[in-house]
């Protein structure tokens, strides 16, 4: 019984594992969404400037997706809606805040966002799963 507890590997398409996923996709994409993308749309003027130290051409642009990738893909994220494309964005978002805006910060400070790149890789990679938007349009 505790060896089967300890190392027993959950079937890919399990309830079980279909719950989690969902719990962790709805989970992420709302923190995503409330705790830093409301704060990024409209972008202020110090994440405009902000892009535009890293070097992208047209900041206000790039600002603007940036913001919409945490906002607006959250939200696309949590309920399961194009939910590999809004990953992959929300991922490169975090890629580029991670090693760009915080390239010379210590870890501490990028463990928020690697979190977040990590987690959207995931769902860049496996979709939405079964209870999602995606899956219903499908």
């Amino acid at each position: 019984m505790i060896k089967r507890l300890l190392f027993k590997t959950t079937q890919e398409n399990s309830l079980f594992n279909e719950a989690t996923m969902t719990a962790l996709r709805v989970v992420v994409g709302l923190l995503l969404a409330s705790l830093h993308g409301m704060g990024k749309v409209p972008p202020s003027e110090q994440l405009i400037n902000g892009v535009a130290g890293l070097g992208f051409p047209a900041p206000t642009l790039f600002a603007w997706l940036a913001g919409l990738a945490e906002l607006l893909g959250g939200i696309f994220l949590a309920v399961g809606f194009l939910t590999r494309p809004s990953a992959f964005f929300i991922a490169f978002t975090m890629l580029v805040a991670v090693f760009g805006k915080h390239a010379a910060d210590p870890v501490d400070v990028k463990e928020l966002g690697l979190f977040y790149m990590f987690v959207a890789l995931i769902f860049v990679s496996r979709g939405a799963g079964r209870w999602s938007v995606d899956r219903f349009i499908k």
